[in-house]
């Protein structure tokens, strides 16, 4: 039975046709969040630039980044725990499939099969059953760090966002800022519609196929941003690749009759 609530795209394009009208997802002071997500998010609009020298440091020496924190951490000063901190980065881990770091002075696209090989090797050494009792809390934290970081950079949405984060740039904690674009926030809408009203799963194939070429659609115009080191076009690609990849997820769970929820 099609469902008996009025469609948000709908609503939306009326909104539009109405400049008077107050905009769906535009959260008001006092008024209920959007239909679309708990708040409307866009990128900040000030940045603050961080320079890391993580890649420099892991492509001119040839001690892994494994080797680096067990030989330190037996007993860093003060000055050398503040250096390791500041330097340190997911990227740093991996110096054979990363050599040089994170943008500008290395590439947004990463080869995935050279850092997951990269990965289970770093893993196997970290491993704490291969360490004595005295250092196996170390082996713990370490390994639990290299997994974070793999898992990280594995992801688009992610690398970016934490390439972001390097230099300043906060937008996976923003809830302040707003989506300007009603085109893409009536896609949104569309996608999210065709989700919840799907009969069977093959009914959403369509969907996962426009989706995807959204997704990678989405991830060439962050690199080019990247390469060209422009911060806010990337921090502008980053949200609307978190909606793609929401309404993927989506798909991906989707079951017959239940509600999809829209996260930043």
């Amino acid at each position: 039975m099609p469902s008996l609530r009025p469609s948000a795209a709908r609503t939306f394009r009326a909104s539009l046709s109405s400049p008077s009208t107050a905009s769906p997802f535009r959260t008001q002071p006092g008024a209920p969040p959007c239909r679309l997500c708990a708040h409307c998010i866009s990128p900040q609009p000030t940045w603050r630039r961080f320079q890391s020298s993580a890649s420099a440091s892991a492509s001119n020496s040839k001690e892994t980044p494994f080797d680096s924190q067990t030989s330190t951490q037996q007993n860093p000063s003060p000055a050398q725990a503040q250096t390791q901190a500041q330097a340190q980065t997911h990227y740093t881990f991996f110096p054979q499939s990363l050599p040089h770091g994170p943008p500008p002075k290395g590439p947004f696209t990463i080869d995935l099969a050279a850092l997951k090989k990269e990965f289970l090797q770093l893993q196997a050494r970290a491993h704490p059953d291969l360490h004595p009792p005295s250092s196996k809390k170390r082996a713990e934290a370490l390994s639990a760090t290299i997994n974070t970081a793999y898992k990280t950079l594995q992801s688009p949405l992610h690398r970016a966002q934490y390439i972001l984060s390097l230099r300043g740039i906060h937008v996976a904690e923003d809830e302040t800022a707003k989506v300007a674009d009603p085109e893409l926030l009536m896609e949104v809408l569309e996608a999210r519609e065709a989700v919840e009203e799907a009969e069977k799963e093959a009914d959403l194939e369509g969907l996962r196929t426009v989706n995807e070429q959204r997704i990678r659609e989405s991830i060439g115009r962050m690199e080019a941003a990247f390469n060209e080191d422009d911060l806010g076009r990337v921090a502008e690609e980053v949200v609307r690749l978190r909606y793609w990849v929401n309404i993927q997820e989506s798909i991906e769970a989707w079951e017959r009759g239940a509600p999809v929820v829209l996260k930043h």
